[in-house]
């Protein structure tokens, strides 16, 4: 049986003018996202696109960011984004691995910032409504994950649903060397 993910077809509604850069309600409640210092990009590392801050804070340059990092890229209309949601939330609390989401070609950043508060997603989000990250990452649709490692390097790229926490905790320990 393969991974569930959702399609990259684009969904009801998308035609429709976005919030943009306005403040969307309840974007106050998310975790803020941090600034980074500027570093040179890494050769297999993440791309140098700037994406903004679904909640408050600036604009991130994926090139800076360094980990142990788990990046998940998701949306709102995802179905198996939301089946996968309680074990980002629980990895984390654990405090180990610095996280970020991508909330990824979704129409609807309000409903976007419910989904991640209702969902405990405690970690900073940002917004790619233009798929900027999908020929760096490769990007057939949320969910994918990406784990990063300390110099920068991503060190694997998991598509589709992740499937349990044990799924998830292995997959941290195994690529980026951190026991959740």
């Amino acid at each position: 049986m393969g991974t569930a993910a959702c399609g990259s077809e684009t969904p009801a509604g998308a035609g429709t003018p976005s919030a943009g850069r306005s403040k969307v309600a309840g974007a106050d409640q998310l975790k803020a996202c941090p600034s980074a210092p500027s570093k040179p990009p890494v050769s297999n590392g993440l791309p140098e696109i700037s994406l903004p801050c679904l909640g408050s804070g600036p604009d991130v340059r994926l090139a800076d960011l360094r980990g142990p990092l788990v990046i998940n890229v998701w949306a709102q209309w995802c179905g198996p984004c939301r089946d996968e949601a309680p074990y980002l939330a629980a990895l984390a609390k654990s405090g180990k691995v610095t996280m970020l989401g991508i909330d990824y070609d979704d129409p609807r950043p309000e409903l976007a910032v419910k989904f991640a508060g209702e969902e405990g997603l405690a970690y900073p989000h940002v917004t790619d409504q233009d798929k900027a990250i999908q020929r760096a990452l490769k990007v057939g649709g949320p969910p994918l994950t990406a784990f990063v490692d300390d110099k920068g390097t991503v060190a694997y790229v998991h598509r589709g649903v992740l499937t349990s926490q044990q799924q998830l905790d292995q997959l941290v320990k195994d690529k980026l060397g951190v026991t959740p």
